[in-house]
């Protein structure tokens, strides 16, 4: 293929790409183009473990294998979506990370079970076991997806992505001000904690009104880089995470075991059905901007083959100790702005993700960043997945029905996550389902636009 993209004439409404789909840049400017996306990810694909590990109290050094291979999955994943291989994949350039969606279950039920006094170990086994059984759900889905779709309504899915962003902005939260460890030792949100919090935050704003379109998509990790920098001077550093990290990390398939939960598999079901209907729509957003069909056949194999692959990563998550991943719905906007689209510059992100997460010094850096400075970050992202949720929203009409279920779901979802005692009257098994209140309103969701009829039009 040439290296520049030189389609005949661009047909109407479509974008002016610089390389098509399936046309192959010099290793140079594949290279750049890759690290451009390998920037605006990094920071979100970790993310969520650091979150997880640090309120379940895991430990430094399997803190940093849980990191490590949350990187190694994101690559094999984003190799799979770009290469499509059999029926895995969509054959598009799509890059696949750590989910954020699971966040606040896996947070609030494992931080229930640790305050129970079951052991770490057996709470990450629980979680990994159900990531795997979860995984068939996303899986299967992907062969129905035509009956699904009628069941999961766009309703429902933006209802569910809001509550999502909105109860994990307590977390944000709680990240700046230092985190949990913060709590325990009593400087949360004192004033270092608040400047290098604040600082990150005000450095991703004024980055975002730069008009270059590679600091626009890095400002993220621009901005963690400087906080970084400015806790090393505050004497906010502590790298003794990296004293007993090996120079290899050895995926090491079930390291913490495997049982079971269901108080923690109902609500993380539910969610790997919205995960779904998610990323069906990144799916045909990629096609879109990649000047590829959004409907027919070619579309229906390429969102089958891309669900799958979430599916089928989240297995292999599960199998290596770390949590769900799901299509990153950033990367169009870098697509967007460089109009590069070849999906062989998946394959060069996937190389790259796969050879960081194979080297543990790499997590344990990121490890390093004390919690004020990520919370100046993941307040912007957490915020950005309730975003999405209002987007999703805004694209249905909002009659009176439709109203009353957001009223009802939000109301439930969010009365639960701030007055978790409602609850404690409840049989365990029922407390410890509702007690995410992403469940509870999602629940309240789907049985509503269930049993209230739509408006006849």
């Amino acid at each position: 293929m040439s290296d520049i993209h030189t389609s005949p004439e661009q047909k109407q409404g479509q974008i002016d790409l610089v390389y098509g789909l399936n046309d192959r840049p010099k290793p140079l400017i594949a290279f750049f183009a890759a690290l451009q996306h390998l920037l605006a990810i990094i920071v979100p694909i970790v993310t969520p473990g650091l979150l997880i590990c640090g309120a379940l109290k895991v430990p430094a050094h399997e803190t940093t294998m849980i990191l490590s291979m949350s990187l190694v999955i994101s690559g094999i994943a984003t190799f799979l979506q770009s290469k499509r291989v059999g029926p895995l994949g969509a054959g598009l350039l799509i890059v696949q990370g750590t989910s954020f969606n699971f966040i606040g279950p896996i947070m609030a039920i494992g931080g229930a079970m640790i305050a129970q006094g079951t052991p770490y170990q057996h709470v990450m086994a629980a979680i990994f076991g159900v990531v795997i059984a979860g995984s068939f759900i996303e899986m299967g889905v992907s062969r129905i997806l035509p009956w699904v779709k009628k069941l999961i309504t766009p309703l429902v899915t933006g209802i569910v992505v809001l509550l999502i962003g909105l109860t994990l902005i307590k977390e944000g939260l709680i990240s700046m001000g230092g985190g949990y460890p913060a709590m325990g030792d009593n400087t949360f949100a004192n004033a270092d904690n608040l400047i290098m919090s604040c600082t990150v935050l005000a450095i991703i704003i004024l980055l975002n009104r730069i008009k270059v379109v590679w600091i626009k998509s890095s400002a993220i990790l621009i901005a963690l880089i400087i906080g970084y920098i400015l806790a090393g001077f505050m004497g906010h550093l502590d790298f003794s995470n990296l004293n007993n990290v090996p120079v290899v990390q050895i995926p090491t398939p079930m390291h913490f075991g495997l049982s079971f939960s269901w108080s923690l598999f109902i609500p993380m079901a539910f969610i790997y059905l919205v995960t779904s209907l998610e990323a069906i729509g990144d799916v045909t957003a990629t096609s879109k901007i990649s000047n590829q069909p959004v409907d027919g056949p070619i579309w229906m194999q390429r969102i089958k083959g891309g669900v799958l692959v979430n599916g089928a990563n989240s297995f292999l998550a599960g199998i290596f100790n770390t949590f769900p991943s799901s299509v990153f719905a950033q990367n169009n906007g870098v697509i967007q702005l460089t109009g590069v689209a070849s999906r062989y510059i998946g394959i060069w992100i996937a190389v790259m993700l796969i050879i960081l997460g194979l080297f543990p010094v790499v997590a344990g850096v990121i490890q390093a960043v004390p919690q004020a400075v990520l919370g100046g970050a993941v307040i912007v992202m957490f915020g950005a997945v309730a975003a999405s949720g209002i987007n999703i929203l805004s694209g249905i009409q909002l009659d009176r029905r439709a109203l009353l279920i957001i009223a009802i779901s939000l109301g439930l979802g969010l009365g639960v996550a701030q007055v978790p005692d409602y609850l404690k009257h409840m049989p365990e098994f029922i407390r410890n389902i509702f007690s995410s209140g992403v469940a509870t309103g999602g629940i309240a969701a789907l049985i509503l636009n269930l049993v209230l009829p739509e408006t006849k039009k």
